[in-house]
């Protein structure tokens, strides 16, 4: 295995400043691209969306439970699937109990919709 050039504690220190620099401008111009984001008009859902769940069907609307906000997450997991998608599986199970309620607390609520159908998501 080859190793990089070794060099003093100086020079590396040096190296590491100006990387740094390049670090806080990379880091301000994603901010600045967020902020853009943030700042996009919205758009009226015109389009009925109709979810099946646990207690029948919802519309969109019914998805935000009294919250303010709403985060939709797309489980992929196709009507002909076996399985949902192993990374969307690790995301559901990394998502904890806490979690939940601290969107909660924050007037948010979260929902995983898919478009398998409601017995293979009951698996």
């Amino acid at each position: 295995m080859a190793f990089p050039d070794v060099v003093t504690r100086e020079e590396w220190l040096e190296a590491r400043k100006q990387l740094l620099v390049k670090e806080k401008q990379a880091t301000r111009a994603q901010d600045a691209l967020n902020a853009d984001r943030r700042r996009l008009p919205m758009v009226a859902v015109d389009q009925e969306y109709v979810f099946e769940g646990p207690d029948g069907k919802a519309a969109l609307p019914d998805l935000f439970d009294g919250s303010r906000q709403l985060i939709v997450q797309h489980v992929m997991f196709g009507p002909d699937w076996d399985a949902a998608c192993p990374g969307c599986t690790a995301g559901i199970n990394e998502t904890s109990t806490g979690m939940i309620t601290h969107l909660r607390s924050r007037d948010t609520n979260f929902v995983l919709v898919s478009r398998a159908p409601l017995e293979k998501l009951r698996q």
